[in-house]
């Protein structure tokens, strides 16, 4: 088996240095502070950038002390409606660049083996277009084409007309095997683009589980789990990899509600870091995968030294890690609170799981962290401190540094809560098992595709905009839709994408 890797050098190209002196320390990546905007005084500067982009403008205040009337509602008049009229204009915006980036020919080789017939209506490239363009303007389930069939722009870019959902839901399940395996590919893809041209020395993957409860007991693959919280509710258990730099979807499966991280995940994660390698190349920087208690296994450990990568996992608190602690920690404070009481302690102590001798592993290191402020730790004594413990291969770098750099692995969970909540991935359409994970890849599609549109179309300040904040800026844009003659014309409402453009070029 592969020996586990050492810290990277400072060169991009060298990621593994040869043997000898050890190098310096790694140093955790710096994550910028998130500036709030304060309930009295004035916005900082960080809400008055987003303000202006979304075409908002400050209130007049006091400077007008005239006494403000509301008019009457029922004196205005409501003229007639206006079919040329759209909530949509963004669409445009979106469906152009896929057309220029590519991702519309691939879609197109990717489905045209699934649908050969000459008297095909709905194409299916056309179909999984269409879901695209539901899940960007806020669609989560296929049932909500309802309600966007009487929008003009999003009718005209899905052909002219719609299908009935029957279609749609007999189309989600023509994805066999290979075809979901070329779409998590294309996943893969459009995360990796935003890594282009960046010389990073270090790269960090975030592994992590989700439980999305569904409602039905028909659903193929949805049974109840072990999570406490849904217990006894039939549920599904994906696995999802991000991209910590990029703030991407690596990859997405689809599970049952019955299965955990473990063994059973080692083929996976073994694409993802292939596809990681062949992404960056030969010179490529040095990648960490980062997991919860979820990744203590020892087949996930060698899978990731294969591929020369470092790994910061969480251990579980099993008793003959606790009695080793117990008997060979020598703890250093490395934080005290203003009165002198001790916040944060750490040590290392050598361990070995009795699994981790079977597989002929080597030794890991492991840093015990002992905390009066961490959440999720165990208390080992009466000093009021709980205990947590992180497993690495990484034999030189600073203990604390290390910790430091996996508790950014929390940025999964705002990545997590996205997903079900803007994109829906709790929202079940089918009853098959091999349709509702197309859609789940098709969500994140949107996802990486709705930020690369954000990269391209945005300032630098709204790279890390959340869905709701990119969707008010790019696609929820007032918009009339005209024909003259063979010509369409989209005229759109409000100005925030070009003040956008402009502040990008000033800077």
């Amino acid at each position: 088996m592969d020996s586990f890797c050492e810290p990277p050098s400072t060169s991009r190209v060298q990621a593994f240095p040869p043997q000898g002196n050890p190098p310096p320390a790694c140093s955790p990546p710096q994550i910028q502070a998130f500036h709030k905007r304060s309930h009295h005084g004035s916005p900082t500067p960080s809400s008055v950038v987003r303000r202006d982009l979304v075409g908002g403008r400050r209130g007049q205040g006091l400077r007008d002390r005239r006494r403000v009337r509301r008019p009457d509602a029922r004196r205005i008049v409501i003229g007639p409606p206006d079919p040329s009229l759209s909530s949509f204009g963004g669409l445009v915006l979106f469906n152009a660049m896929l057309e220029q980036c590519g991702v519309s020919e691939a879609l197109r080789s990717l489905c045209a083996p699934l649908k050969t017939s000459p008297s095909v209506v709905y194409p299916m490239e056309a179909q999984v277009r269409l879901l695209l363009d539901l899940f960007v303007v806020g669609g989560t389930r296929v049932f909500d084409l309802e309600y966007l069939a009487s929008d003009p722009l999003f009718v005209h870019l899905a052909g002219g007309r719609l299908c009935c959902l029957d279609t749609l839901y007999t189309d989600l399940q023509r994805f066999d095997d290979q075809a979901r395996e070329r779409l998590a590919g294309l996943l893969a893809e459009q995360a990796l683009v935003a890594l282009r041209g960046r010389l990073l020395t270090r790269l960090h993957l975030d592994v992590d589980t989700s439980v999305c409860p569904v409602f039905g007991d028909d659903i193929e693959g949805a049974v109840p789990g072990y999570n406490p919280q849904y217990h006894g509710r039939n549920s599904y258990h994906p696995l999802l990899a991000r991209i910590a730099e990029s703030e991407t979807l690596l990859g997405a499966q689809l599970r049952p509600g019955n299965t955990v991280l473990g063994e059973g995940d080692v083929k996976q994660l073994d694409r993802w870091l292939t596809t990681l390698s062949a992404s960056l190349g030969k010179d490529r920087c040095l990648v960490t995968v980062r997991i919860d208690k979820g990744g203590d296994c020892a087949a996930l450990f060698k899978v990731i030294a294969k591929h020369r990568c470092r790994f910061l996992v969480k251990a579980r608190m099993t008793h003959d890690l606790v009695a080793e602690i117990l008997a060979q920690a020598r703890w250093k404070t490395v934080d005290y609170d203003a009165d002198g009481t001790v916040l944060n302690q750490i040590a290392e102590i050598d361990f070995m799981r009795r699994e981790w001798r079977e597989q002929h592993l080597e030794p890991i290191r492991a840093i015990a962290i002992r905390s009066r402020e961490r959440q999720g730790g165990k208390k080992l004594d009466d000093s009021g401190l709980t205990v947590q413990v992180v497993f690495t291969n990484d034999r030189y770098s600073n203990p604390e540094d290390l910790v430091l750099e996996y508790d950014e692995r929390a940025g999964i969970e705002p990545l997590l809560a996205e997903l079900k909540q803007a994109w829906g991935m709790e929202k079940v359409s089918s009853r098959d098992f091999g349709a509702n994970t197309a859609l789940l890849l098709l969500k994140g599609l949107a996802m990486n595709l709705l930020k690369k549109m954000a990269r391209e179309q945005a300032p630098t300040v709204a790279h890390r905009w959340r869905t709701n904040g990119l969707r008010r800026l790019l696609i929820l844009r007032p918009a009339r839709l005209i024909r003259s003659g063979r010509r369409v014309v989209v005229r759109m409402g409000g100005l925030p994408v070009e003040r956008a453009v402009e502040h990008r070029q000033q800077e």
